[in-house]
C-alpha cells in the first residue's frame, strides 16, 4: 500500500505538472489549490488522516501520496518550463502540432527533471512512511524503532535505521535503472 501511495502520487503528479506547465488554463485553475497545499508538510497531514481513516495503511498511503504528488508536480512543471523556445520554434517550422511539440520536444527535454522529481518523491515517500509509523502505527520499521526506544535497545534502533537506508537505496537504484532505460528509449526515437 505504501508503494501504491507513491505510484499514485507519481501517476497523478507528473501529468499534472506537465499539464500545468504546458497549458495556461490548467495552470490558472490548479495553481491556487496547489500553492495552498504545497507548503504544508506531509507529516502535518498525519493527524487528519488518522482522524478520518484510523491508524492503518490507508492513512500512511495518503501521506505518502501527498508527498510524492508535490515533488512530482514541482519537478515536472519546472522541466517543461525549461524547454527552450528555440526548440519549440523549430517544431513550428517543421509543422509540428501542439501535441507533437509536447511529446517530441518538451517531455524528452524535461525527462531529467521529471526523474529527479520521481527520485525526490521516493525519498519523501520513504521518510513519510517511517515518520507515520513512528507517530501512529502498530507495525513497520518506524514502529519497531519506536518500541526499541521505549525499552532502550539502541542495537534494534540502529538495525532499523540501517534497514531503512538499505531499502531506500535499493528503491533509488531501481528507479535510476528505469531512468536509464527510458532515456535510451527516447534517444532511440
Amino acid at each position: 500500500m505504501a508503494l501504491f501511495g507513491y505510484a499514485l502520487g507519481a501517476v497523478v503528479g507528473v501529468p499534472l505538472g506537465i499539464a500545468m506547465a504546458w497549458n495556461k488554463w490548467v495552470d490558472r485553475f490548479v495553481r491556487p489549490l496547489f500553492d495552498l497545499i504545497r507548503p504544508i508538510p506531509g507529516l502535518a497531514w498525519i493527524p487528519m488522516f488518522i482522524l478520518l481513516f484510523g491508524i492503518g495503511i490507508t492513512s500512511k498511503a495518503l501521506v505518502i501520496f501527498l508527498g510524492a504528488l508535490i515533488a512530482c508536480v514541482v519537478n515536472s512543471y519546472t522541466g517543461i518550463q525549461q524547454t527552450q523556445e528555440l526548440h519549440l520554434w523549430v517544431g513550428d517550422v517543421f509543422g509540428a502540432s501542439n501535441a507533437q511539440k509536447l511529446f517530441k520536444i518538451a517531455i524528452p527535454t524535461a525527462l531529467p527533471m521529471i526523474f529527479t522529481g520521481l527520485r525526490v518523491a521516493l525519498g519523501t515517500s520513504w521518510t513519510a512512511l517511517v515518520a507515520a509509523e513512528l507517530l501512529a502505527s502498530t507495525q513497520g520499521l518506524g514502529y519497531m524503532i519506536q518500541q526499541a526506544r521505549a525499552i532502550s535497545r539502541s542495537d534494534i534502533i540502529i538495525v532499523g535505521m540501517l534497514a531503512i537506508g538499505a531499502v531506500g537505496a535499493v528503491f533509488d537504484a531501481l528507479l535510476h535503472l528505469v531512468e536509464i532505460k527510458v532515456a535510451k528509449g527516447m534517444n532511440a526515437e
